[in-house]
């Protein structure tokens, strides 16, 4: 067969706009990050700023006034804080009765980071000791319920050093492990 006229052409599909490959992990945000559940957000924001010297990033409050999310920068980490809500799950430790962990956080003096969090209100549960990992380390409860473990690392020790420390350490406290 002939064709007559001219050469049909095919329908070029449209150029789109080219999308910003987006990472699986926001930018400045590590993998794992922690997010607390608190009775008052807005206070433990308060509390963590003159505690560590957080900064607030973001703030986003739900209908009925509630902070539903808040990101602080507390050194390199971010921290996401929310306001108690039962009827979603969402439990602080003193409604909980206690809590399950702590958070281990490095930082450059500890007896000045332990200082800092007790007179912003926080109480030592633990006071500041030479650890048999390395770290000279400390515990302080924040008045939300949450414990945090300070530490500055002051040895750099091998995984054989460790575990002969670990072993004299609890045959010194009368316990095998």
């Amino acid at each position: 067969m002939t064709q007559r006229g001219p050469t049909p052409r095919r329908a070029r599909p449209r150029a789109t706009p080219a999308r910003k490959r987006v990472g699986p992990v926001p930018r400045g945000v590590h993998a794992v990050t922690p997010q607390l559940t608190v009775r008052d957000a807005a206070r433990a924001t308060d509390f963590y700023r003159r505690a560590s010297g957080a900064r607030e990033l973001l703030r986003m409050t739900g209908p009925d006034g509630r902070l539903t999310h808040v990101e602080i920068r507390i050194a390199d980490s971010i921290l996401f804080l929310a306001d108690e809500a039962p009827e979603r799950g969402n439990r602080p430790p003193e409604s909980l009765g206690g809590n399950s962990g702590s958070f281990h956080v490095y930082v450059p003096d500890v007896d000045r980071a332990l200082r800092r969090a007790v007179g912003a209100g926080a109480r030592a549960r633990m006071p500041l000791a030479g650890m048999r990992w390395g770290d000279r380390y400390g515990k302080p409860a924040d008045p939300f319920g949450h414990e945090w473990g300070l530490a500055t690392r002051v040895e750099e020790l091998t995984p054989a050093q460790q575990r002969t420390r670990a072993e004299a350490f609890f045959k010194q406290a009368g316990q095998h492990g």
